[in-house]
């Protein structure tokens, strides 16, 4: 097995003893991003519906250093620190995995206890690069 590490100044750096993303054969992991700005790196102001695109420009960042899109995500997990912000977090969620015609990928949602930096939102995708 070979890794490839991706990484872009487009997304948060990583702040630990990870990689923004793994390529590895054909498929991209990418790591859970929150909504940090990457510029800042601070949470950018606002509620879930903020915190939600930031969190998925920090991916679709990801998703082109690597040489994909969200076209080609075939699963996702999304962590939100409260439960009642689903159909919100869902809404924006839906602009960028299912547009219209696009098949939107697996995913799986839960409220997690609490995220780092107490963020609302944090989301993690595999796709595939062609």
């Amino acid at each position: 097995m070979s890794k490839k590490i991706i990484s872009t100044p487009n997304a948060p750096a990583a702040i630990g003893p990870y990689s923004q993303g793994v390529r590895t054969g054909n498929l991209l992991f990418t790591a859970g991003q929150g909504p940090l700005d990457p510029a800042t790196g601070k949470i950018v102001p606002g509620g879930i519906e903020e915190q939600t695109t930031r969190t998925l420009e920090n991916l679709k960042a990801i998703l082109e250093a690597a040489g994909t899109s969200f076209e080609n995500v075939v699963k996702a997990n999304v962590y939100l620190s409260d439960i009642t912000n689903f159909a919100a977090m869902n809404a924006i969620y839906a602009t960028y995995l299912a547009p219209a015609g696009t098949p939107p990928p697996a995913r799986t949602t839960i409220q997690a206890a609490r995220l780092p930096g107490d963020i609302l939102v944090e989301i993690e995708l595999v796709a595939e690069i062609e």
